[in-house]
């Protein structure tokens, strides 16, 4: 990925007429008035290891495992939140971790984790890079230095069984190359979170990731059924059986970790046969509340879509207004992604690329199985969301959503750079308080923002859905205002983070803690909680060399 984007810079592309007539008219901001990344002006900071240092991690690694090149050390400084990607254009002075450092098996990471240990070195895990929480900045904390592990060299499938559904693929593997490798036996993940371009099978165990098909599949943490994490003081391997009583399950405490208790290497997961069919159907509700208890419904009553979500009436129609554009320059352009999609930690919003009359909230499903099973399941859903005041659109909007649903943080970027601030942030509650908590947030990012100078467009959709709840996701385009938009977006996220914890939300669904959440952790957790997450680092990491600042109060 390019530093200053989501994607690649092949991926880049310019917002049509229409899209950059709305930002200049609605939010008074053009390409002129946009931040621009000018790679001219980047400044690695030194690294602060010794020749001795790098010789030790040399004899740990081998040679050619160990760098403190510019090129291998910034794309390891950032993530890929808007902050992150506003930060290389007015930040160009990194603080970079000291040394990107691929270990190539579990007795080289232990040996690692030692040296750091002895060493008063600091260490991040690292992926893919596409963390939107702050969760692998290199933050020394209070070491004498800071060193990015790299686990490109855990990229391959280690086992399969068929007979139980299950594999272990190591925690170094991209999404789109775990599908393949599962492929090639006929089988599925079927994890789909918007970031799958470039996430990792280990990012997705120690953030608990959900995909866009958590409806049908569910979400990461459900998927694994064991985990190898090497820590300071040995190595876990958690998880046995189907199901167990032997006590409290380790995975738990692991999954969501971040890095802070170890290098997770290995993940043992549920896998599904490739489906042989699927099927779409897009509805329009009247409104938020009669889309959302049609939702509820469907779950509640275990119809079994594989994807089902619901765009609020500010996101269905900045779809269709961006789909009608599309329509008129490229079929699979704007309009399959719409400026209403999730940034890069989240899974896709929705269009409706075939057009038709705006308004309303526009539901998406999508069945995958047997031609049976998904026939089934599709009439089930179909009839429950038509008795709940759904009218169907026919399957064009979900299948223009499927295809275009990895393309929107890209999208973000060329927003970026034209002057907008675009960003997103997910929180889930119970279904009798989710009007309450979508309101409460949309008003304080609103007020905000609007404080800041800027009109600001709240959109929300439900991506995720549960027997007692659902995941409410933000997206928000404002205009870059002052000399510090990193700051502008701060103040809002505060306000929206706020909102969350006083009306009942939690603090992430399913982009992690990271930093940016850590400040609000202890709200949701208790005072208690956060001891027992204190206890725990202290049991594994005593000398804290694991991912410090992050995830721990």
């Amino acid at each position: 990925m390019a530093l200053s984007r989501w994607g690649t810079e092949a991926e880049a592309r310019d917002l049509g007429e229409g899209i950059r007539g709305l930002l200049r008219d609605v939010l008074g901001v053009t390409a002129e008035s946009g931040l621009h990344f000018d790679p001219g002006a980047v400044t690695a900071s030194p690294s602060r290891l010794t020749g001795p240092d790098l010789s030790a991690l040399a004899a740990v690694v081998g040679e050619g495992n160990v760098s403190i090149a510019d090129a291998q050390r910034l794309p390891r400084a950032r993530g890929k939140s808007t902050p992150d990607l506003l930060s290389w254009r007015l930040r160009p002075q990194v603080d970079c971790p000291d040394a990107v450092v691929a270990p190539r098996d579990d007795d080289e990471v232990a040996a690692l984790l030692d040296w750091c240990g002895r060493e008063g070195v600091a260490m991040v895990p690292f992926g893919g890079g596409t963390s939107v929480v702050g969760g692998l900045t290199p933050d020394a904390g209070g070491h004498r230095a800071v060193i990015s592990v790299d686990l490109v060299h855990f990229d391959s499938l280690d086992s399969i069984d068929p007979e139980s559904g299950e594999a272990v693929l190591g925690a170094g593997l991209s999404g789109p190359r775990a599908e393949e490798l599962l492929a090639e036996h006929g089988f599925s993940l079927g994890h789909f979170p918007q970031s799958f371009p470039y996430a990792t099978v280990g990012g997705y165990a120690m953030t608990r990731s959900s995909g866009q098909a958590s409806a049908g599949y569910g979400r990461f943490d459900e998927m694994v059924r064991g985990l190898t994490v090497v820590t300071p003081v040995g190595v876990i391997e958690a998880g046995r059986a189907p199901a167990s009583a032997a006590g409290p399950d380790l995975r738990q405490w692991l999954m969501g970790s971040e890095g802070a208790f170890g290098v997770c290497t290995r993940v043992r997961l549920r896998i599904h046969p490739v489906p042989e069919t699927v099927r779409h159907e897009a509805f329009r509700f009247p409104d938020f509340a009669t889309g959302a208890a049609a939702l509820r419904a469907v779950e509640q009553q275990g119809a079994g879509p594989t994807v089902i979500r619901l765009s609020d009436e500010a996101e269905t129609a900045v779809n269709l207004a961006t789909a009608t554009e599309a329509i008129g320059e490229r079929a699979e352009g704007v309009g399959a992604e719409g400026v209403g999609a999730e940034g890069a930690g989240g899974d896709g919003g929705s269009g409706d690329s075939a057009g038709g009359e705006a308004g309303g909230c526009l539901c998406l499903t999508l069945f995958e199985g047997t031609t049976e099973h998904t026939g089934s399941r599709h009439a089930e859903t179909r009839a429950v969301l038509l008795a709940h005041g759904g009218e169907s659109l026919g399957a064009g909007p979900a299948e223009a959503w499927e295809h275009g649903r990895f393309g929107a943080p890209v999208l973000r970027d060329s927003l970026l750079d034209n002057g907008a601030l675009v960003e997103t942030l997910e929180t889930a509650t119970d279904w009798s308080n989710l009007t309450a908590l979508r309101d409460a947030v949309a008003g304080a990012l609103t007020t905000s923002l609007e404080a800041s100078g800027t009109p600001a467009l709240v959109m929300c959709h439900i991506s995720h859905v549960y027997p007692t709840g659902a995941s409410l996701y933000f997206t928000v385009v404002a205009g870059q205002r002052g000399e510090d938009p990193v700051a502008q977006w701060t103040d809002a996220k505060r306000a929206a983070s706020e909102a969350i914890v006083a009306t009942g939300g939690t603090i992430t669904h399913h982009h992690a803690v990271g930093v940016d959440h850590r400040p609000y952790l202890e709200a949701e957790i208790g005072k208690v909680g956060v001891r027992m997450l204190r206890a725990v680092k202290q049991a594994v990491d005593p000398k804290g060399v694991c991912n410090p600042g992050t995830l721990i109060p």
